[in-house]
């Protein structure tokens, strides 16, 4: 997967379908970071929202590299977590997209 060309046009989509999956999935997370926060009763659930942001950090961080050695894998890992769907990869190389699919759903 190293090994793949990117044309301008791919990179352009790859950015689009990489923001909109990070901005979705911090969407999801300040959801439950309100929800989290209005159900807080009691000093102590103050650390349960600092664990629950530090391991969605993390995981944030791990999951989104967008370097395009990686960008097969995130884009496979992204369309099974389901932040994106196949018609946000439109306009991909099939090299690339039968890879991320194979990756992502076996």
């Amino acid at each position: 997967m190293t090994g793949l060309k990117w044309s301008d046009a791919e990179k352009k989509i790859a950015r689009r379908a990489f923001d909109a999956a990070l901005s979705r999935e911090c969407t999801a997370m300040m959801a439950m970071l309100k929800k989290l926060a209005a159900s807080a009763s009691k000093p102590e659930n103050i650390w349960a929202i600092h664990d629950y942001l530090t391991e969605q950090r993390k995981a944030i961080d791990a999951k989104y590299d967008y370097r395009y050695s990686q960008l097969v894998f995130v884009f496979a890992s992204l369309l099974r977590e389901k932040w994106i769907e196949e018609q946000d990869l439109e306009g991909l190389g099939e090299e690339k997209l039968q890879a991320i699919r194979l990756l992502a759903f076996g």
